[in-house]
C-alpha cells in the first residue's frame, strides 16, 4: 500500500486514510492538499450531467420533428389525392352546373390557328 506522510509527519497508509475518510473524520489539510482534484472532478461531472441533458433534448426534438414529418406526409397524399379526384374531367363539370356557370362542354376537339404573314 502506498504511504503519505500525516500531520504529525508519521507515514499514513492508503487504508487508513480511506478509513479516515469513511469515518467522517477527514481534515482540512487533507480536503486543502487536493482541491484542485476535487474542483476537476465537480466540474468533469457537472459538465457530463450537462452533456445527458443536452443529448436528451435533442432526442426529443428529434422525435418530434420525425413525427411532425410523418403527419405531414399523410396530410400531403391526402390533399394530392383530394386534388386528383376534385381535377376530373366530370368532378369540374358536375361543379360547373352547381355554381349556375354557363360553360358548355367541348363537343370536339381543341385545334391550333395557324396565320401566315
Amino acid at each position: 500500500m502506498a504511504k503519505e506522510e500525516g500531520e504529525n509527519g508519521k507515514k499514513i497508509s492508503t487504508g487508513s486514510i480511506m478509513k479516515e475518510v469513511l469515518s467522517g473524520g477527514i481534515t482540512s489539510k487533507i480536503i486543502l492538499r487536493n482541491i484542485w482534484y476535487v474542483m476537476l472532478l465537480t466540474f468533469i461531472a457537472a459538465v457530463y450531467i450537462a452533456n445527458r441533458f443536452h443529448a436528451e433534448k435533442i432526442t426529443r426534438d428529434m422525435n418530434r420533428i420525425q413525427r411532425e414529418v410523418k403527419e405531414l406526409r399523410a396530410e400531403s397524399l391526402s390533399t394530392s389525392a383530394d386534388l386528383m379526384y376534385v381535377s376530373r374531367q366530370s368532378e369540374v363539370y358536375k361543379m360547373v352546373r352547381e355554381k349556375g356557370l354557363e360553360l358548355e362542354e367541348l363537343k370536339t376537339p381543341a385545334f391550333k390557328l395557324l396565320i401566315d404573314n
